[in-house]
């Protein structure tokens, strides 16, 4: 007989391990679907300091890994799938892999989202060595350094004034004139000393050795370029929510997320969005972990009810 799981999870990053830790240590049945290894974004950062109970930080894989293992320990099954398809209105809900079809009574959708990238040659070999796309996760390393912010909406504005309390300068890159950030920002980044802005510009390539040294940039009028000496540039220019797999199904917000608030509980009964696909004010390790735990006991409460 086909097996049907009490829950299927579609990715194992911290909000995935962390649904499948609770559900199966509340005696349910638990496959977490994951298409290359556990840890989502968490895994590609090699330091981490802003998670709780590592005083010396810890590197995201290593920590990603511990979280697989400690889900299995209960009894949740890894299967390295890629996910192709979801019927998430079946009964049971029925997902399509590389690996075949599983069938869950709940379904958690937990495939993350990642950062939007400048495009440029350089970028991507240059991320950890003053390439950056998370102030919160990065910022401290640039303490009493130099860093540029590129973007202008709402999490550069937020990156900037973040980084504002850590380097010595921030200067803060933007293709127009003015910030498209809400006006709560743009007073505290107007009245910090160590904050510039330079308009109407666009980051045309990264300077750098081993290490980023620079950026030069170009006018958008003028076509004038110049070089900006720098220690990190964080790229601010929003993230790109991976939805295009329920996006038929799932009511999204106007960027692209999942519509879920604190419950994680979606439009259609019995699936859950956690982490960083779902609408949520802070995109964080410790917030996926979070949405994890409440996705687990609101999938008890549905499965109690529909048994």
């Amino acid at each position: 007989m086909t097996k049907v799981y009490d829950m299927l999870i579609i990715g194992g990053g911290p909000g995935g391990y962390t649904a499948a830790l609770y559900a199966a240590r509340a005696g349910l049945t638990v496959a977490v679907l994951e298409k290359l290894s556990a840890g989502g974004q968490m895994a590609l950062t090699t330091q981490i300091d802003n998670y709780p109970g590592f005083e010396d930080g810890v590197d995201g894989f290593e920590l990603a890994a511990k979280m697989q293992a400690q889900a299995e320990r209960f009894g949740a099954v890894t299967e390295y799938a890629e996910v192709y398809e979801a019927d998430l209105a079946a009964e049971p809900k029925a997902v399509k892999t590389s690996e075949g079809d599983f069938y869950g009574r709940t379904v958690v959708i937990a495939t993350g989202a990642s950062p939007r990238e400048l495009g440029l040659a350089e970028e991507q070999s240059l991320i950890g060595r003053g390439v950056a796309y998370c102030a919160a996760c990065d910022g401290m390393f640039y303490k009493g350094k130099t860093v540029v912010v590129v973007g202008g909406g709402n999490s550069a504005a937020a990156d900037a004034l973040l980084l504002s309390r850590v380097a010595e300068k921030v200067i803060v890159v933007h293709r127009r004139d003015t910030l498209r950030a809400t006006k709560i920002y743009h007073q505290p980044l107007m009245n910090a000393e160590n904050v510039e802005f330079c308009w109407n510009s666009t980051v045309e390539k990264i300077l750098h050795g081993d290490k980023v040294s620079g950026v030069v940039v170009k006018n958008v009028n003028s076509g004038e370029e110049k070089q900006i000496d720098c220690d990190g540039v964080f790229v601010s220019i929003g993230r790109k929510p991976a939805t295009e797999l329920v996006k038929s199904q799932l009511q999204l917000d106007g960027s692209g997320y999942i519509v879920a608030d604190e419950s994680t509980r979606t439009n259609i009964g019995g699936v859950f969005a956690v982490g960083d696909v779902r609408t949520k004010m802070l995109r964080q390790v410790v917030t996926a972990v979070s949405d994890g735990a409440a996705a687990a006991h609101m999938a008890e409460e549905y499965l109690a009810e529909n048994r």
